[in-house]
């Protein structure tokens, strides 16, 4: 018992090492199926973005009135003047080259003219732009001396940055409040759901576009508050370790939008803007940027709109640390603890995936009510292999219990069922239940004469290299092999383990026996062994199957009409030619995948119905080829027109050697018509 809660433990230890390694150092593509698996958050959270906030888009209207983007600069005044009662206004937007000096000095006042702005410039890793001296002067006045000090005494977090900017004219740096930096980064799968607080440029730390926007809306400066949080206006901030803070998006439909053309026409008053947060940017498809978040695609200024949002509606996700590291913890540990509690596999499990749900629910819950976000991805994986790996070797020690039993068992019973004897050894018990099957019978033409050319040696070591493909031909489609009787095979599928679409299956392992069959042949043909041909008669029929004998000694097989047909249709393929005959009662069950033909209906002795009888047919071409010109011959037959049907089954006989039609000619030619032959014989 000791030596195997010590194999239990050695197991589980390097499953949370790795687990945990892979969370902390977020390994791809862990790591992007982490971020899909908890995006979830926001299909749950209902939550309604600010309204003290205002998206104006230059959207299609826009662009449909004053032409594409850029627009002129007077054009972008116009529309700039109608946003002088906003508190504060966001230029998501560059405004990197100069125009006319008139156009440019116009679009300059209307910025001087705001109570205060934000001009946005973006980080690039190559550029053609040179910025002056002065630029970078005028650009510096935006910068967070104080929070740079800070952030440097800690090494914390590592802020991004890049060699180059593109920022906006001089002319336009001078007449804004402030500049901020709109550039971000997207996740390792491509989509945005952080927001950076700050970039470096030059070794200067800037805020990003919003974080200024706040500091205008408060009027107060950012501060450090630890190595992962920092505070603006007494709104706490944590920060990742490049500085980003994970967004809580919206529902996109929620988001207060105007277009730029209804505030340049005063259709939209600027009334409407008084003390609010006015973002300008664009959305028009090939001039805007969009993006994908984990609600969809959405216009990059809403980025911007959604961490305001956060901040002023106290919605700024929380990220406790080491929360997921003691989940991965528990995760792994729990189905050890399940194992040494409950005996039955299917109770463990069942206990093992409620406790991950309602931990789910929780976490959840709290994300909805508390914006508290926790990682479950990393959870599932470590309960997975944890439970994977428990339970294997839960198996491997129960095998050792079993060994008994399968040493007694495992020479005439197949794999499934000792695996269910073991699982429940009160199947051993004598009885049986009625259950649709299909049976399967195959037999070695012509045995008596093989049997009498050969030596005992060389014929049962014929038969074996014969019994080993076909017997691996019902085993690999899910059947169950009931016995070998002399030369002739029996099995029969869907018990004791239930098959869907066991007519299918018995369709196709008899199939396979043919080519196996075939593959063998030119084997033999080579060792100068004369080939073998089988017939195969299969029949879908509600049979008792179970175990039958004797408390002692007894057999799991199948009883019943329907077994006795199988072996009357088997015998039945010598009168035909046929390799595989198989009864109406399987045709209509199997699928359309097959090929098959009518041959007759067949009154088997000792029984008053009919039953019709089909051949099996292998996929090939030649095969729907004689099937098209043996149905076609088969119709007329039936129809009574001897002379024509005497013409169609002759080129059959003669083009393809077809035996079904080489039967039926004799017939023909003596006027007989299409009916039930009656068998004489067993």
């Amino acid at each position: 018992m000791i030596k195997d809660k010590l194999l239990y433990i050695g197991v589980l230890l390097p499953i949370f090492i790795v687990t945990l390694l892979l969370h902390l150092y977020k390994v791809e593509p862990f790591e992007s199926f982490s971020l899909l698996y908890n995006d979830i958050n926001f299909e749950l959270q209902k939550k309604e973005p600010s309204q003290e906030i205002v998206f104006v888009a230059i959207d299609e209207p826009s662009v449909n009135e004053f032409g594409r983007w850029p627009f002129k600069r007077d054009i972008i005044a116009k529309g700039i003047d109608a946003l002088v009662d906003a508190d504060v206004v966001l230029m998501d937007m560059i405004f990197s080259e100069t125009t006319t000096e008139n156009d440019d000095s116009i679009l300059a006042e209307s910025l001087s003219g705001l109570n205060s702005s934000v001009c946005g410039f973006f980080l690039r890793d190559k550029s053609t732009q040179k910025i002056t001296d002065e630029e970078l002067d005028i650009l510096g006045d935006s910068s967070l001396d104080m929070l740079q000090s800070q952030i440097s005494e800690l090494n914390n977090p590592q802020f991004i940055s890049a060699p180059f900017a593109e920022i906006n004219i001089v002319s336009i740096l001078e007449s804004c409040t402030l500049s901020g930096s709109f550039s971000t980064l997207s996740e390792s799968d491509h989509l945005f759901r952080s927001y950076p607080i700050a970039v470096y440029f030059e070794n200067i730390l800037y805020p990003s576009l919003a974080m200024q926007g706040l500091r205008l809306k408060f009027n107060k400066d950012i501060n450090r508050v630890d190595a992962s949080h920092v505070e603006i206006n007494k709104h706490l901030v944590g920060l990742n370790e490049k500085g980003f803070i994970r967004l809580n998006f919206y529902n996109p439909k929620l988001y207060n939008i105007v277009s730029f053309l209804d505030i340049t026409i005063g259709k939209v008053k600027p009334q409407y803007f008084k003390d609010k947060i006015v973002i300008l940017g664009i959305t028009e498809v090939g001039a805007g940027d969009v993006v994908s978040t984990p609600i969809g695609s959405i216009p990059g200024p809403l980025l911007h709109y959604t961490f305001i949002s956060n901040l002023l509606e106290n919605h700024l996700i929380q990220e406790p640390k080491h929360i997921t590291s003691f989940l991965i913890v528990f995760m792994v540990l729990l189905p050890f603890i399940l194992v040494i509690l409950f005996k039955k596999i299917l109770h463990r499990v069942v206990i093992n995936i409620l406790v991950y749900l309602l931990v789910y629910a929780y976490i959840r819950y709290l994300f909805v009510t508390e914006m508290i976000y926790i990682d479950l991805f990393y959870p599932l994986i470590a309960l997975v292999l944890s439970l994977v790996s428990i339970e294997a070797i839960a198996f491997t020690i129960q095998e050792k219990s079993g060994k008994f039993m399968r040493g007694a068992f495992s020479s005439y019973l197949s794999a499934d069922l000792l695996d269910k004897l073991i699982q429940n050894p009160d199947a051993l018990s004598l009885g049986g239940e009625s259950k649709e099957l299909s049976i399967l019978f195959s037999d070695i033409r012509g045995f008596t004469t093989i049997s009498e050319s050969m030596d005992p040696v060389s014929l049962i070591t014929l038969l074996n290299r014969y019994f080993t493909p076909m017997t691996n031909a019902v085993l690999d489609n899910g059947g169950m092999l009931d016995k070998y009787i002399g030369d002739a095979v029996m099995a029969f599928f869907n018990a004791p383990v239930d098959i869907k679409n066991h007519a299918d299956a018995s369709c196709k392992s008899a199939l396979e026996m043919i080519q196996k069959l075939d593959e063998l042949n030119e084997a033999f043909i080579i060792e100068n062994i004369n080939p073998i041909r089988i017939g195969i008669g299969i029949n879908t029929a509600n049979v008792v199957v179970g175990n039958m004998g004797s408390d002692t000694r007894f057999n799991y097989t199948v009883i019943g009409d329907g077994v006795n047909l199988a072996s009357r249709v088997e015998g039945l393929t010598k009168n035909y030619g046929v390799d595989i005959l198989i009864t109406e009662f399987t045709v209509s069950k199997i699928s359309s995948e097959f090929i098959y033909r009518e041959i007759e209906p067949v009154q088997v002795k000792g029984k008053d119905e009919a039953v019709l009888l089909y051949e099996l047919m292998q996929d090939n071409d030649k095969s729907r080829e004689i099937k098209r010109l043996y149905d076609e011959a088969l119709r007329i037959y039936k129809s009574g027109d001897f002379k024509e049907a005497v013409v169609l089954f002759t080129i059959l006989v003669k083009d393809y050697d077809d035996k079904p039609s080489k039967y039926f000619l004799p017939h023909i030619q003596d006027e007989q018509p299409w009916g039930v032959h009656k068998m004489t014989t067993k």
